[in-house]
């Protein structure tokens, strides 16, 4: 099931943020795909917050590729914006990495697709506007996501 939101501002991509990051439990995978300035890093910002990692704490690691926020919950956030592909990113030990015990974010994530776990949740960015954006979510065995959709409800198509 594809859960599709729409945010307004970025204000509101904060919000869809925070309410996946509260239901988010260690060891997912959450994979970040569409187009540059869409939104990607302020959501993992939004996730951050909900896991107790202040945001200004969380930039585009996009030059160091994987940054690793201690909290509550551990956080690693990783950009794959600079690698050639999963090739690459398998040679710099990115299996490992996508398995540890906190959550992982991936900016970029369609570049290494088949590295990813076949259980991580999708998120979609997708411009639809100046300020707006369409954000499409597959989380198939996220035990939360009843959870998210009702924390979620004001963005979604006639909520």
């Amino acid at each position: 099931m594809i859960l599709r939101l729409r945010s307004g501002s970025p204000e509101d991509t904060l919000e869809i943020a925070r309410a996946l990051g509260a239901v988010l439990r260690p060891g997912d995978v959450v994979a970040l795909t569409g187009d540059l300035g869409a939104g990607k890093t302020l959501f993992c910002k939004g996730v951050g917050e909900a896991l107790g990692i202040p945001s200004d704490r969380i930039v585009s690691p996009t030059f160091t590729i994987v940054t690793e926020h201690a909290g509550p919950v551990p956080l690693t956030h990783i950009d794959v914006y600079r690698l050639a592909g999963a090739r690459e990113a398998d040679e710099i030990g990115m299996r490992e990495i996508l398995s540890g015990d906190g959550v992982c974010l991936v900016e970029w994530a369609d570049k290494i697709e088949e590295l990813l776990p076949t259980d991580c949740i999708q998120v979609r960015f997708s411009f639809s506007g100046d300020d707006r954006r369409e954000i499409a979510i597959a989380a198939p065995d996220l035990p939360g996501f009843d959870d998210f959709r009702a924390r979620s409800i004001r963005f979604q198509p006639g909520g």
